[in-house]
């Protein structure tokens, strides 16, 4: 008697998914309308995904790019040296090993900066009369711990001087939240929108078949016999809109990438944008379960004026 149950309750469902994928192919042009909504809106959020996810792959750039300079005091062992690296590695907020610059590459590096002009530095400043500290250049993981990788440094013995470029962190760092802010909103509104925009469109479909639906309430088919193929033709509507739109907005993107990267202006900076192939699989499992999500939660809301007979 259990499995005979099991078998009809396999059979009825079966026979609701196979009403929804019906349903997809007699109502053609509600359908396709759904189909072209959906899609208009998830191009548009992926055009937004995209740009979003770029900044915030510079943003991180920009932000290992900035970092503290930790000066040493004159005469530390090499020992001492690896000591306070070890110490600076352990501290919280800090990204990986600090890059160490000797006080001879301090020297050269000044001596890079000034170029053509070597003799302001002539007779004044030379390996053996070298006033330029060695130091660790420290990363962060975290541009919002700055002030307490900072504090942590001063506290390392050997260390005697601690500087960076305060105002461009804490730059960064607002502009890095504002976006993380700006793209959860962006996003929240999205989908309340799209919902809106597909559980109209779905509506029509139910509307049409609103006789048919209050005939099966009246015989006692229950909410979730009637509801299920609106909710499977929902998901089917959302995976196809999905796929359209990934393979369209990778296009765009494609086009797009090739035209910035061709671009002298781009080959004169360090800054790397995000290839579609790096972001296809992330790109892909949104849309689906935006897709299937927005679809199943769109057929939901349209259906409930027609079950309350």
């Amino acid at each position: 008697m259990k499995k005979a149950g099991i078998t009809v309750k396999f059979n009825t469902f079966g026979y609701l998914v196979a009403e929804g994928f019906k349903s997809i192919f007699k109502q053609k042009k509600t359908t396709t309308a759904s189909i072209v909504v959906m899609f208009f809106t998830l191009m548009m959020f992926g055009i937004f995904f995209l740009i979003e996810e770029n900044v915030n792959y510079v943003m991180t750039q920009l932000s290992t790019q900035q970092g503290i300079n930790a000066y040493l005091d004159d005469n530390l062992k090499e020992s001492e040296l690896e000591d306070i690296k070890l110490k600076i590695m352990k501290i919280d907020g800090v990204a990986g090993a600090p890059k160490f610059t000797s006080k001879e590459g301090a020297l050269g590096v000044i001596r890079t900066m000034l170029g053509d002009h070597q003799e302001l530095i002539e007779g004044s400043y030379n390996e053996e009369h070298n006033p330029f500290p060695a130091s660790y250049f420290v990363t962060l993981t975290d541009l919002n711990k700055y002030s307490e990788v900072e504090d942590a440094l001063w506290n390392i013995k050997g260390i005697n001087d601690v500087r960076s470029n305060e105002s461009v962190i804490t730059k960064l760092s607002q502009i890095s939240q504002g976006v993380r802010t700006g793209s959860l909103v962006f996003f929240g509104i999205f989908i309340v929108i799209s919902i809106a925009i597909i559980s109209y469109t779905i509506k029509l479909t139910v509307y049409a078949r609103r006789k048919e639906i209050s005939i099966m309430k009246y015989v006692g088919a229950t909410n979730a016999f009637i509801r299920t193929p609106f909710v499977v033709e929902g998901i089917i509507i959302g995976i196809v809109s999905a796929i359209i739109a990934v393979a369209v907005v990778g296009i765009g993107y494609n086009s797009v990438m090739n035209t910035i990267l061709s671009s002298t202006v781009f080959n004169q900076t360090p800054i790397v944008l995000y290839t579609f192939e790096e972001l296809f699989s992330k790109v892909l499992l949104v849309y689906l379960a935006l897709g299937i999500g927005i679809g199943t939660i769109g057929s939901a809301i349209s259906m409930r004026r027609y079950l309350k007979v």
